[in-house]
């Protein structure tokens, strides 16, 4: 059975960016729909036209995946998820221009944190080539809330082979590596990543995301990963503010996944 990838394009050259990482992300690996949502402020046949033969010309042979198109007039966050779970999508994989201010609330940081399905962020001016071979799982100290959340991370891994590290960033004075709740994390990260999992990673930074990115560079990470804790079934969900910069100031590709 097919999943089904909702792609969102605006004609925008940030939205061009998550069309090209989709048709990658898809391509040579069976089983994938890419379903191409065009969004425009009113009924354009010509500029839809325009927009699905552009996109049209960047599938080479090796794809093997499946494509279908839909529409949003006008587009917006709600309308766009409202038609995701009209079409039960997998995944949503989305481009961004982002935003360097820490309170700006862009339009795919709003997706993200919106969403009950997995949504994969694109930053503009994300490398040509594309590779997934190295992906760091962003995770705090908190038991992890729904274990079967990755599931999802597993079959992205198997299906390009790509190794997980799990990062924690915690501020000078804070142990960690200690709790129960870690403890019992990594039993989870062992059983539901298997072999994919590779290790996990202790960082003392007092900015976290700081001690993010500068991982991520150091160690050429290729996907980052986070389970956004303002959507948790357990405790108190979290105001989001962690998953809203890392959506608009990554400049890697980064996947939340949502409940």
């Amino acid at each position: 059975m097919n999943k089904t990838i909702l792609v969102p394009y605006d004609f925008s050259e940030a939205s061009e960016y998550g069309v090209q990482y989709a048709i990658d992300f898809a391509s040579s690996r069976p089983g994938l729909d890419l379903r191409f949502c065009l969004i425009g402020a009113r009924e354009d046949a010509e500029q839809f036209a325009a927009g699905k033969k552009k996109i049209e010309k960047q599938i080479t042979k090796k794809f093997r995946g499946t494509l279908s198109w839909t529409a949003l007039i006008p587009g917006s966050v709600n309308g766009l998820l409202e038609k995701c779970r009209e079409d039960k999508v997998y995944m949503v994989i989305m481009g961004t221009a982002g935003s360097a201010q820490e309170n700006a609330n862009t339009k795919t940081a709003e997706m993200v944190l919106k969403a009950e399905f997995p949504v994969l962020v694109v930053p503009a001016n994300t490398v040509d080539e594309f590779k997934l071979s190295k992906i760091a799982l962003v995770l705090g100290h908190n038991e992890i809330d729904d274990p079967n959340l990755l599931h999802t991370l597993l079959e992205v891994s198997r299906r390009f082979n790509a190794s997980v590290t799990v990062l924690t960033i915690a501020g000078e004075s804070e142990n960690f590596g200690y709790t129960e709740e870690e403890e019992r994390n990594e039993h989870l990260l062992e059983y539901y990543l298997e072999s994919f999992y590779s290790h996990h990673v202790y960082i003392k930074n007092k900015d976290v995301v700081e001690g993010i990115f500068d991982y991520i560079d150091a160690h050429d990470i290729d996907m980052i990963a986070i389970l956004p804790n303002n959507h948790v079934k357990k405790g108190t969900p979290s105001e989001g503010r962690l998953t809203r910069i890392l959506a608009q100031q990554s400049k890697t590709p980064l996947l939340a996944i949502e409940h």
